[in-house]
């Protein structure tokens, strides 16, 4: 069982930025930020590949960078140029993937943002 515990949510005007922090108790290397607005669908805001490489959401790339800490089990999210509709609560997710095919998904509680206009 891995924990995902999300920080860093709050309030902010708009173009203003925020940076989200995702601890885990445990080192998983597939792991990505979510998000999910009010009446949408959750959708992928940032993530990492099992090879270590990045991908965005279209709505979000060229504002947010998504890095990790791997002496720390940490990953964070920046998040620049923060509009309106990126409100959202944002949520850490984790794919474990052991032999045999065998996944663990695993989900942080979520983090709120507000960016007012």
């Amino acid at each position: 069982q891995v924990q995902l515990v999300e920080s860093g949510g709050g309030l902010v005007q708009a173009g203003g930025s925020l940076r989200l922090s995702c601890a885990a108790s445990a080192r998983i290397n597939l792991m990505a930020w979510y998000r999910q607005a009010p009446g949408k669908q959750r959708e992928l805001a940032a993530g990492f590949t099992s090879g270590g490489n990045t991908n965005y959401g279209d709505s979000v790339k060229g504002r947010f960078t998504i890095s990790r800490d791997n002496a720390k089990n940490t990953m964070y999210l920046q998040m620049n140029s923060l509009k309106p509709e990126d409100t959202a609560v944002y949520y850490c997710y984790a794919k474990d993937v052991r032999p045999w095919g065998i996944t663990y998904d695993y989900w942080g509680q979520g983090t709120q943002v507000i960016v007012s206009s």
